[in-house]
């Protein structure tokens, strides 16, 4: 079992332009959280409403279809998820679990829009981040969805 340090959000991903007084602060508006490996952070299928923040560690993001397990991602330090379920809380589309000792910074929805209020510039600035990571991430998937489609179309060409 490892240590949890003193909890502090870094200078990381979607943090990187927030200035050091205003990260702590905002770390005051979630929980920090370790996670040993193996343990689910988010289970598929169940209520989500946060956005996590890794801290250190090493997450893995999996689905289930067909009885068969897919993984999609890893997330390290600096990286997020759950960002779509902050703004429209849902089921999970995903599992999420450690795959070694991770410390991570959670925010409800509540905590989210907490600081947001208090703290508008910071805030928005926090916003225009997160929305750019779901934007890229969007584009990501645009592709591969492409690539997918075209895929399918040369295959049943081939199949008549």
């Amino acid at each position: 079992m490892s240590e949890f340090s003193t909890p502090e959000i870094p200078a990381l991903g979607i943090m990187a332009t927030i200035a050091d007084e205003d990260r702590r602060l905002l770390g005051s508006y979630g929980e920090f959280l370790p996670a040993q490996s193996g343990e689910d952070l988010i289970r598929e299928g169940d209520q989500q409403d946060s956005l996590y923040f890794v801290i250190s560690g090493l997450l893995q993001v999996s689905s289930l279809k067909d009885g068969k397990r897919t993984y999609l991602a890893r997330i390290g330090p600096g990286e997020t998820f759950g960002e779509v379920n902050v703004f429209n809380p849902g089921a999970a589309s995903a599992k999420v679990a450690a795959k070694e000792f991770t410390q991570i910074w959670k925010a409800k929805r509540e905590d989210f829009e907490g600081f947001v209020n208090s703290y508008p510039e910071t805030g928005a600035k926090l916003l225009m981040e997160v929305l750019s990571e779901i934007s890229q991430r969007i584009r990501v998937t645009n592709v591969r969805l492409a690539a997918a489609e075209l895929d399918a179309a040369a295959q049943s060409m081939w199949h008549f």
